[in-house]
C-alpha cells in the first residue's frame, strides 16, 4: 500500500473497522464528486517519507481544494500551480531564517525525500469545499501515524503551525522529541508570530545536536517557472 516500512507499522490500523468504512466512503466520494488529491496521490507523504526515515513532521489540516493543487503533501502544490498564500509566507520565513531563495514553484518534494513528513490531518477534500472530509475517519488514521512516530526511540522534530496542528500534536513526548510551535503561516495569522519564528534553523540545530543529518531546506529552482 505504501511500499515501505509504513506497511508493517500501520498494518493493524488499516484493518480496523473505521478504516474499512473510510475506504467505502472514499470510493463513493470519488465516484460522486470531484475529490482532491487524485487517488493515486492520496498517500504521497507516506510513500515518499518512510517511518524509519522520518526526521521532521510538518502537520497541515486538509488538502488544498482547487484544481491541480493538492498532491498528497501538506502545504505543497504541483509545479506550475500558483503558490498559495500560506506557502508564500513559509518561503518568506525560510528566506529570513536561512537565506533560502523563493524557488518560484510550490513543490515541497525536495523536503519529503529527505525525511520531512508533510502530513495533513485529513487526506482528502471535495473541490471548492474546505474541510468537507472532516470527520470521515482520516483524523483517527493520522492520529495513529503521529502516535507511532511519538513512540519511536530516535528523536524527531514536530513542527506544529497553528492551533489545529498543536492540538493534534499535544500528546507528543517533549522530553524525547523537539516540538516547535507558532501561529499558522496563513495571511490571517502569520504576522502574529509565525514570521520571525525561525523553525528551519531550529530544526537543524536539534538534528545536529542529536547526531542526525540536517535538512537541506533550499528548494531547487525548476526549469519552467509557474505563474506568481
Amino acid at each position: 500500500m505504501f511500499d515501505n516500512d509504513w506497511d508493517e507499522v500501520l498494518a493493524e490500523e488499516i484493518q480496523k473497522p473505521y478504516f474499512q468504512e473510510l475506504r467505502y466512503t472514499l470510493a463513493r466520494e470519488y465516484k460522486q464528486h470531484t475529490v482532491f488529491p487524485p487517488k493515486e496521490l492520496l498517500f504521497t507523504a507516506l510513500k515518499l517519507t518512510s517511518f524509519s526515515g522520518t526526521r521532521v513532521v510538518i502537520l497541515g489540516q486538509d488538502p488544498y481544494h482547487g484544481p491541480g493543487q493538492a498532491h498528497g503533501l501538506s502545504f505543497s502544490v504541483q509545479p506550475g500551480v500558483r503558490i498559495p498564500p500560506s506557502l508564500q509566507n513559509i518561503y518568506k520565513e525560510l528566506h529570513d531564517d536561512i537565506g533560502a531563495p523563493n524557488p518560484g514553484h510550490g513543490s515541497l518534494l525536495h523536503w519529503a525525500r529527505q525525511g520531512v513528513l508533510l502530513l495533513n490531518a485529513v487526506l482528502t477534500v471535495r473541490q471548492g469545499q474546505p474541510n468537507s472530509h472532516k470527520g470521515i475517519g482520516w483524523e483517527t488514521f493520522t492520529d495513529a501515524i503521529v502516535e507511532k512516530l511519538n513512540e519511536r526511540e530516535k528523536p524527531l522534530v514536530f513542527i506544529l503551525w497553528g492551533s489545529h496542528a498543536q492540538q493534534k500534536g499535544s500528546f507528543v513526548d517533549r522530553k524525547r522529541h523537539k516540538v516547535i510551535t507558532s501561529p499558522h503561516p496563513s495571511p490571517f495569522s502569520a504576522h502574529k508570530g509565525f514570521l520571525g519564528s525561525r523553525p528551519f534553523s531550529e530544526t537543524n540545530r536539534f538534528l545536529a545536536e542529536h547526531g542526525e543529518n540536517t535538512i537541506d531546506w533550499v528548494i531547487p529552482v525548476l526549469d519552467q517557472q509557474p505563474p506568481q
